[in-house]
């Protein structure tokens, strides 16, 4: 397990980051998959920034594949980004909006960012990425393994790769 390479103080700054993530969305009480909690509200895609896959089954350009996967990625593990954004840069972030929102004002969320390491595809649609998950710029949870998902036109963290770092504290939360 990754955890138990950590030492002492990075083992708890990540547990709290963990906990930070898992805890929040169960308190603010998040919508289950039936109910979506935006009825009514347009929602507009982002422009794509790289070329879609290729029908014929392979990438039309991985080198912009990956750099956006990089970019999308960054964006969405920093602090500094709007929920609305981040919603754009998750797979189904809609429907995880709730999720997303309960990170808003955390402290330990606002210290957790995460910085790419390796992008490796799957399919013209998905793709492994290797990251290291920083806790006030350190890494707390080095060399993890994560998943990006081509989806409307956007290379985007998937809700798997978000709903393993919210399980991982152990905690069961409604769209995970």
């Amino acid at each position: 397990m990754v955890l138990s390479r950590l030492g002492g103080r990075s083992r708890i700054a990540a547990l709290t980051a963990v906990a930070a993530l898992a805890l929040g969305p169960a308190l603010a009480g998040c919508a289950d998959d039936e109910t979506p909690s935006n009825e009514g509200t347009p929602v507009v895609p982002p422009a794509p920034t790289s070329p879609p896959a290729a029908e014929t089954g392979r990438l039309a350009d991985p080198d912009a594949a990956k750099a956006e996967i990089t970019k999308n990625w960054t964006a969405f593990f920093d602090p500094k980004t709007p929920t609305a954004e981040k919603v754009k840069l998750l797979e189904n972030g809609e429907r995880m909006r709730p999720v997303l929102g309960a990170f808003e004002g955390d402290k330990n969320a606002a210290m957790t960012s995460a910085k790419v390491k390796g992008v490796q595809f799957t399919s013209p649609n998905n793709a492994d990425v290797t990251y290291d998950l920083l806790v006030a710029g350190n890494p707390a949870l080095p060399d993890s393994k994560g998943t990006s998902v081509h989806q409307g036109d956007v290379w985007k963290v998937s809700q798997k790769t978000l709903c393993g770092l919210v399980q991982l504290s152990g905690a069961t939360v409604p769209g995970c």
